[in-house]
C-alpha cells in the first residue's frame, strides 16, 4: 500500500538542443503548397511574415545531418543524471517520450527497433537488467505523461530513482511544401525523479490528463507532401491549425484548473506556467482563459516563460528543456525559488492534454 509520506521530486535536469539554426529566411526558397496541392499564389516574403505573425517564430533547431532523435535523447539524459548527482546503475525506469522515434536523414522509414528507451540505456552503458527502459507515445504532452506515470510507480513503492526524457526531432517528418512544417524544430529535455519523505506535500501534488479521440483524433495527421509532385513516398506531419486552436483554447484551461483544484494551492500561489511551446498566440490565449475562470482579468503573462521565438515547437522537448534552462538560471528575468508552485501544462496529437501542479522543495 502507498505511503501517504512519499513524494516525487525532480533532482535534476538536462537538455540538449541542437546548435544547427534555422531562421525564417532560410524558407524563402521554398515552394509552398496549400492542402489541396495547388501552389500558393502570395510571395514566400509574405508567407513567412504572416507565419512570424501568427506562432511568433522566428527560428528554430534542427539536428545536423548525421545526428538522429536518439542522440540528443541521450545525450539530454546524461546531463539530467549528472546534475542529480545519482548512479545510473540505481534507475529503476528509463521513459522516453518521443513521436517518431529515429528517421535519419534523407530516409523516410522509421527505426523503432530498438526503443528510444534502449538505445539510450545502451549509450549510458548502464548494466543493471532492473532498470526498465521503455518509449512513451502520448504526442506533445507525452514528458508529461511520463512523470505522471513514475509517480505511480514512486508512490507505490516500486521505484526510487526515474529518468525521464522527451525528445523530438520534428525537422526529419517536416514537409518543405507545407508552410505548417515552418512550425517544427528538434531538442530534448530530460529530468531525474526520486522518491521523498516529507511530513508536507512537495513534488508532485497533482494531475490532470485527457484524451479526446472521438471527434479530435486526426486534428494531426501524416500524409503525403503537399506538394503533388514531390518525388519521395514519405510522409510527413499535418496538422488542422485552426482546429487545434479552438481545441486548445476550450478544453486546456479547465484541465489546468482541474489539476490546480486537486492540489488544494489557490491559483496565485502558481510562480510559474511552462506550457508547451506550439504557437504563441495560443499560449497567451490559453492562460488567458485559465484565469479567466477564476474571475482574475489581469493576467499575468510574465510567469509563463517563452522559448518558441528562438526554438521552435520541439515537442515532449520543449518543457523539460525549459525547466532546465530556468533551474540552471539561463532565462532571463524566469527564476524558481525552492517552495515555489509551478505547473506543467502540454497540448498535442491524440488529441492529449495533460497538466501537473508541483511544489519545489524548500530544502534539497
Amino acid at each position: 500500500m502507498a505511503q501517504s509520506n512519499i513524494y516525487t521530486v525532480i533532482t535534476g535536469t538536462g537538455r540538449s538542443i541542437p546548435d544547427r539554426v534555422v531562421k525564417n529566411s532560410d524558407f524563402s526558397e521554398n515552394e509552398f503548397y496549400d492542402e489541396s496541392g495547388k501552389k500558393m499564389d502570395k510571395p514566400n516574403e509574405e508567407i513567412i511574415q504572416k507565419f512570424y505573425e501568427i506562432t511568433g517564430i522566428q527560428e528554430r533547431r534542427y539536428l545536423r545531418d548525421e545526428q538522429v532523435n536518439s542522440d540528443i535523447a541521450y545525450m539530454a539524459g546524461r546531463e539530467a543524471i549528472k546534475d542529480a548527482g545519482i548512479d545510473q546503475e540505481e534507475l529503476d525506469y528509463i521513459i522516453v517520450a518521443h513521436n517518431f522515434a529515429d528517421v535519419q536523414k534523407g530516409v523516410g522509414s522509421v527505426n523503432t527497433i530498438p526503443s528510444i528507451a534502449s538505445k539510450v540505456k545502451h549509450k549510458l552503458g548502464i548494466h543493471n537488467p532492473r532498470a526498465v527502459a521503455y518509449d512513451l507515445l502520448f504526442g506533445c504532452p507525452g514528458w508529461v505523461q511520463g512523470l505522471i506515470q513514475s509517480n505511480y510507480y514512486i508512490k507505490s513503492g516500486d521505484a526510487t530513482k526515474i529518468l525521464v526524457i522527451g525528445s523530438e526531432a520534428l525537422s526529419r517528418v517536416s514537409d518543405p511544401h507545407d508552410r505548417d512544417g515552418m512550425i517544427f524544430a528538434d531538442g530534448a529535455g530530460a529530468v531525474v525523479l526520486e522518491s521523498k519523505n516529507s511530513d508536507t506535500p512537495v513534488g508532485i501534488l497533482s494531475y490532470a490528463s485527457r484524451s479526446d479521440a472521438l471527434n479530435e483524433a486526426y486534428l494531426m495527421w501524416m500524409a503525403n507532401s503537399n506538394n503533388p509532385n514531390y518525388p519521395g513516398d514519405e510522409i510527413f506531419i499535418k496538422m488542422n491549425g485552426r482546429k487545434q486552436f479552438e481545441y486548445a483554447l476550450n478544453t486546456v484551461p479547465p484541465l489546468l484548473k482541474e489539476a490546480v483544484e486537486k492540489s488544494g494551492i489557490h491559483v496565485q500561489s502558481i510562480k510559474k506556467v511552462l506550457i508547451h511551446q506550439a504557437n504563441e498566440k495560443m499560449d497567451k490565449a490559453m492562460l488567458k482563459n485559465f484565469f479567466k475562470l477564476y474571475g482574475i482579468r489581469d493576467v499575468p503573462y510574465e510567469i509563463m516563460p517563452m522559448t518558441i521565438s528562438r526554438l521552435g515547437n520541439n515537442s515532449v522537448g520543449t518543457i523539460p528543456s525549459m525547466l532546465d534552462m530556468i533551474m540552471k538560471n539561463e532565462m532571463e528575468d524566469h527564476h524558481i525559488n525552492p517552495g515555489d508552485h509551478i505547473v506543467f501544462v502540454s497540448v498535442g496529437a491524440g488529441m492529449n492534454i495533460n497538466a501537473i501542479v508541483y511544489k519545489l522543495p524548500e530544502t534539497a
